[in-house]
């Protein structure tokens, strides 16, 4: 019963948002601190989200109403069907008899005085020279799609930018928020109209305006078509199709779900407003906030739509004042419309219909962030607000345990660091069916000399994989000069160094103290080996010639030339997460296949420059893979780059990145930020938050210095994200050339980590475990 009422206040509230396009609200500073709608908690027998089949409780579906554009000189509503209106916030439609219709706005009177909210500009500085600025206007140009000029500020001599001049506090605030999505720190100048709590009677009483449609309404919209004229009205008019599943309404031939409303507003132009279902709005996000193209795994994109629902509800009313409650832009969720959604995001809406985020019954402030780069943010350390749900946070999962590729084979016993490879050397030969060969090689057979049987049946293995007759050999194969050659036959077929090196190129590579030994018939061919890196002299620079090579050096020798010549059949790929002993290959294509791995297949994984053997080696995904694929389909042979990242967001292009400023650039970047301390002569690190983001930036100059804290970091040097390390070069003089970022993710890294969430889906997190992941202490309640 309790739900009920909740959701019959929300909709009382959507009912008089009509209504309340009169009044003026300064917009708050940062997403946290958000004047919230009245929102009544759930009981405490509303069902809460553990297992896939969920009890519903009957209720109302919210309403949203969505700023498509909030200066509109015109806007153009139609639909492929036909076309009805309601004016007046009514709930009577009416058909009309054109399927388009286009509304201008039209003056009744002059606009008063006190509510000109016109003549704001954007400012954005950070450039140390004209180019610089001159290059940064097409960076600012493309972002808001308005004309930027580059200024030149005398008090902090740097370049700067401005975007407009005669802007609407509500462009402006716009356009901020678009460049600073963008890491471009920027601030509004301009007369700005007193807030509510600012305006007071002439007895210095504080007055609150009403949302009461003014009396004597001072313009109007007007609709015609292309027959003229069709009708007025001072009040809202609401268009909306008479088939919306199969003719949806459209502002300027953009379809919508729900009803296009247009307004005149306090500068007399047009509010364009698409209000709409709540689940209907979801799907508008979800798409745009996590694109199901390049994340698509079902229980991310749940927990995105569950993020989304529960946002838009708890900031719903966000622009009351203004007659609509969210913008379609990353200042509020990036939505986009009917032709934005796709049909797995659909599905991920549709299998969590109603499901919010609540903490002690109420929904959440479900920020999310798009790659935290590995740890998130508490609030506090970001926006300056304490908020016990947005707490810092691994993004990764508990255990590797489930991606685990495990093999019954025992790793090689050795103990001599200069043999470490060679374990790989033999596992590649035993996969091409070498004969002689151990299995399990360990330091004193590798150490040992090949006998001359060994070799000769290694020679002739080598023929056989390079499809070349077996070539003749001596009692001498064992030896450096014999070797060299048989392989080289083996292989070629033909004594190929013979032809591309003469007599003086053979004498100039073998550089070796003993090369007098060599005879004149194995030259060439020695001295290819030696020159390829497949045969190493010894440490006192001497090849031996006279004296039988060790098993090591042949076998190693042999390796090296047929995986260099492709012949052990080895194929490479990057790895998803592992998963039941399966390993599964992303394609160039983009696309997955799955591959089993015997069970004593030869696992190898790098540690630092070089493999190592292994029992078992876990995948989550973003591996480098070399692998070998036996008779029967399976993977006989695995060898595994690890990651850079195991954190559940590494799947992002923005994980890692660095960024080089010259000190210039920073001067020019923290301008306004850090003023009156001279010339930047080092940036410190003073604190970091619990993610070990930077928190306090101290900027040391030659007169004094100053601290950028919180959030305003990032923007103010244009970065990223604010989870970084600084490096520094230095001129001849000593002096700082350039600060050198180093650092990981994008965004503001609080709430949920979009990018992460996908990870932990693939790793088999379900949409209520990601969400829980991300946000502390919530419940999933399930509103209706």
């Amino acid at each position: 019963m309790l739900v009920r009422k909740a959701i019959a206040l929300l909709l009382a509230q959507a009912f008089f948002l009509p209504i309340a396009f009169g009044q003026q609200q300064t917009p708050p500073e940062t997403r946290p601190r958000r004047t919230q709608p009245v929102w009544t908690p759930p009981s405490a027998n509303t069902p809460i989200i553990s297992t896939p089949t969920l009890a519903t409780t009957t209720g109302p579906e919210p309403k949203i109403r969505v700023a498509l554009n909030t200066d509109a000189r015109s806007a153009v509503i139609s639909t492929t069907g036909h076309l009805m209106n309601a004016s007046g916030g009514g709930t009577t439609l009416l058909a009309l008899d054109t399927s388009r219709v286009r509304i201008d706005p039209r003056l009744l009177s002059p606009l008063p005085a006190a509510t000109d909210d016109s003549g704001f500009r954007v400012l954005v500085g950070g450039a140390a020279t004209r180019e610089e600025a001159e290059e940064n206007e097409k960076q600012i140009q493309k972002i808001t799609g308005a004309d930027a000029h580059a200024a030149y500020d005398t008090e902090t001599k740097t370049w700067g930018m401005f975007v407009g001049g005669k802007l609407s506090r509500e462009e402006a605030e716009e356009f901020r928020a678009r460049l600073e999505t963008e890491g471009i720190d920027a601030t509004i100048e301009g007369k700005q109209p007193p807030t509510v709590a600012q305006q007071t009677t002439a007895n210095n009483i504080p007055v609150r305006l009403t949302a009461a449609r003014p009396t004597s309404p001072s313009r109007e919209v007007v609709a015609s078509s292309t027959a003229g004229r069709m009708f007025s009205s001072s009040a809202p008019v609401s268009f909306t199709s008479d088939d919306e599943t199969n003719a949806p309404v459209r502002y300027n031939d953009r379809p919508y779900r729900g009803r296009i409303e247009v307004f005149t507003n306090l500068r007399g132009s047009l509010t364009v407003v698409n209000e709409l279902g709540l689940e209907d709005y979801v799907r508008g996000v979800v798409a745009n906030e996590l694109s199901p193209g390049g994340y698509p795994a079902i229980e991310a994109l749940k927990a995105q739509a569950i993020a989304a629902r529960t946002y838009a509800l708890k900031n719903r009313g966000q622009f009351m004042a203004q007659g609509f409650d969210l913008l379609p832009t990353t200042r509020s969720q990036v939505y986009r419309g009917l032709t934005s959604e796709n049909p797995l995001s659909t599905r991920a809406v549709d299998e969590t219909r109603g499901v919010i985020a609540t903490y002690n019954g109420e929904p959440i402030n479900a920020l999310y962030t798009s790659t935290c780069g590995g740890r998130t943010e508490d609030s506090e350390k970001i926006f300056n607000e304490a908020i016990p749900y947005l707490r810092a946070h691994e993004c990764s999962g508990e255990t590797f345990e489930r991606f685990v590729i495990k093999t019954s084979r025992a790793p090689a016993d050795l103990q001599d660091d200069a043999n470490v490879v060679l374990a790989r050397d033999v596992s590649l030969l035993l996969t091409q069916n070498f004969g002689t060969l151990r299995e399990r090689v360990s330091d004193a057979w590798l150490s040992g000399d090949a006998t001359v049987s060994e070799v000769r049946n290694w020679i002739a293995n080598v023929a056989r994989v390079a499809h070349q007759p077996a070539p003749p050999s001596g009692d001498d194969v064992n030896r450096p000069p014999a070797f060299a050659t048989a392989l080289a036959l083996a292989i070629f077929g033909e004594s190929r160094a013979g032809t591309l090196l003469n007599d003086a190129d053979a004498d100039y590579l073998l550089a070796v103290k003993d090369a007098q030994d060599v005879p004149a018939a194995n030259r060439a061919d020695l001295a290819m080996l030696l020159r390829d890196g497949h045969l190493s002299v010894y440490p006192d620079a001497t090849l031996r010639p006279r004296m039988p090579l060790s098993r090591a050096r042949v076998l190693h020798a042999i390796a090296r030339m047929l995986e260099a010549r492709n012949l052990l059949q080895l194929q490479k790929a990057n790895a998803r997460p592992a998963s039941e002993g399966q390993l599964i290959l992303r394609s160039s294509k983009g696309k997955d296949q799955t591959i089993r791995v015997n069970p004593d297949a030869f696992l190898f994984r790098y540690l630092g420059e070089r493999p190592y053997a292994v029992s078992s080696v876990a995948l989550v995904g973003g591996e480098q893979v070399t692998y070998h694929l036996a008779a029967n389909g399976q993977i006989d042979f695995l060898e595994v780059k690890p990651a850079a990242s195991a954190a559940a967001d590494r799947f992002s292009p923005f994980a890692n990145w660095t960024r080089g400023l010259s000190p210039a650039q920073v001067q020019a970047r923290l301008a306004r930020a850090a003023r009156g301390i001279g010339s930047i002569v080092d940036l410190r690190v003073a604190s970091r938050g619990a993610s070990h983001r930077v928190t306090d930036l101290e900027v040391v100059g030659t007169n004094g210095t100053a601290h950028v804290v919180g959030g305003r970091i990032r923007s103010a040097l244009g970065l990223r994200e604010q989870l970084f390390v600084i490096d520094r070069e230095y001129d001849d003089d000593g002096r700082v050339a350039e600060f050198v970022f180093i650092g990981r993710g994008w965004g503001h890294g609080v709430g949920m980590c979009q990018v992460g969430a996908y990870g932990l889906a693939k790793q088999g997190f379900t949409a209520e475990q990601i969400i829980k992941t991300y946000y502390t202490g919530v419940e999933l309640t399930k509103m209706y």
